[in-house]
């Protein structure tokens, strides 16, 4: 697989064979990145009985983490019940799995702009399907705790497929390509739980071991994404783009929350790019940042809140995210991929206003109706701000770093992923869901005031 060079014959009017090569590009990335969260999101579903079959088992690491839960939801107040601690133990391991990814994600993503996608995304790949073997053949709660960690660290596909279309050299074409990224989370997320769910059913295994066929069908997933990386992706970084970087530049810009913050690895070049860029890219990353840290905080106390209000069990809950997802994928294929570029600004302004009364409705919901009302408004915001702020940090950096800017807003998103949901747990039963929810929608006015700096871009 050979980049094809007529794709950058020319940025605003890209030739018919550059068009043709963006648009399969697009669509392979769309295929790879489908098969990539249909495996992980398999488990979702299953978590409450897997904590539940461990926790009958006595198993040693299980107990440990299981005293820190307890520590904290006492610490809190709050009340002992199967599905509170389901979800707080999720969300435990769902911030390790967000932490390693804040590690992982910068240097996969710098070593990508020095041996290009598609080696990196093969090795990534076949340290996904370790780690699914892993779970496959897991009689413990710490090979369990194994499969998750090997995963944490291997889960480069989402900032190397987003490096990818930002490789592309159309702004169209890219604006295109991170709204079909969306669309393969937005139906990730509502398919695979469904699938994990189904075949838990008839998961029936030897010695012990829990689930193991979805965790095989996720094995199965990884292998048929290698294979279809390895035949059908062409490699969209040039020869003469890779010889340009050194892959690591300093370890520590790639470590380090400040300099990530600063984006230090991609202004420390020889060609560093222009001060007003540079503070540009800043902001984006920091509307980023505070954007999922506050998204992420009211999405975990989601479950809390729909569990005591309005008593909704797993099956309610799955439909109320199913709704969400389809919602979601609607937006974004209707909407989100039709921006023009210049527009995104506005476009994310609009989106973090509409979940000021998303949220709000959703913290006062006395019914079901009300509730579903904030959750769509909740829907459309979530369909557009992710996939317009990719597309903002793509258009930065030389083209020899990428995969560097890519793998940081990555490593950023899953600093906040991990953050989020401990804190605003935290305020949700310190001051209860109204205050929780009004305080948190009220502070969206943040990333919006932070998205003003990033404002200097001139809307067409």
């Amino acid at each position: 697989s050979t980049y094809l060079s007529v794709g950058m014959s020319t940025v605003n009017e890209p030739s018919e064979e550059g068009s043709h090569f963006s648009s399969k590009v697009i669509i392979r990335v769309f295929v790879i990145l489908l098969l990539d969260l249909l495996g992980f999101t398999l488990i979702l579903p299953l978590f409450p009985s897997l904590l539940e079959h461990y926790a009958q088992t006595g198993d040693g690491v299980y107990q440990c983490l299981q005293s820190v839960v307890d520590w904290f939801r006492e610490a809190l107040g709050i009340p002992m019940e199967k599905k509170y601690n389901s979800v707080l133990f999720g969300g435990l391991i769902g911030s390790l799995f967000s932490l390693l990814q804040f590690l992982a994600s910068p240097v996969t993503g710098a070593l990508s702009d020095h041996y290009g996608r598609r080696p990196l995304l093969l090795l990534t790949t076949v340290g996904l399907m370790l780690s699914y073997a892993v779970w496959a053949v897991s009689h413990s709660f710490g090979m369990f705790l194994l499969f998750r960690v090997i995963g944490g660290i291997c889960k480069g596909n989402v900032s190397l497929c987003t490096a990818i279309i930002a490789d592309l050299p159309c702004p169209k074409a890219r604006n295109r390509g991170m709204a079909m990224i969306g669309i393969a989370f937005s139906l990730g997320f509502t398919v695979g739980p469904l699938l994990g769910a189904y075949f838990a059913i008839s998961s029936t295994a030897p010695d012990n071991i829990l689930f193991q066929t979805p965790a095989l069908l996720a094995l199965a997933f990884s292998v048929g994404n290698l294979f279809f990386i390895w035949f059908m992706l062409p490699e969209t970084l040039s020869a003469d783009v890779k010889a340009a970087t050194s892959g690591f530049g300093e370890s520590k810009d790639l470590l380090s929350p400040v300099s990530l913050f600063h984006f230090t690895a991609v202004t420390r070049v020889k060609d560093p790019p222009t001060e007003e860029s540079k503070l540009d890219l800043q902001a984006l990353g920091l509307v980023y940042f505070c954007y999922l840290f506050l998204f992420s905080g009211l999405e975990f106390t989601l479950s809390f809140l729909t569990h005591q209000r309005f008593h909704f069990t797993s099956m309610q809950q799955g439909k109320m995210f199913f709704f969400i997802g389809v919602t979601m994928a609607l937006i974004q294929g209707g909407y989100a991929r039709r921006i023009k570029p210049g527009h995104h600004i506005n476009a994310v302004r609009m989106a973090i206003l509409a979940l000021i009364p998303a949220f709000i409705l959703i913290g006062l919901s006395w019914n079901t109706a009300v509730l579903y009302c904030g959750l769509l408004l909740y829907s459309f915001a979530a369909a557009i701000v992710v996939p317009c702020l990719s597309t903002l940090v793509s258009e930065h950096g030389s083209a020899s770093q990428k995969g560097t800017v890519m793998g940081i807003l990555r490593s950023v998103g899953a600093l906040a992923r991990a953050l989020g949901p401990v804190v605003c747990s935290s305020v949700y039963w310190i001051v209860g869901a109204q205050t929780c929810f009004l305080l948190t929608s009220i502070s969206f006015v943040i990333p919006l005031v932070l998205l003003r700096t990033a404002g200097r871009q001139k809307e067409e």
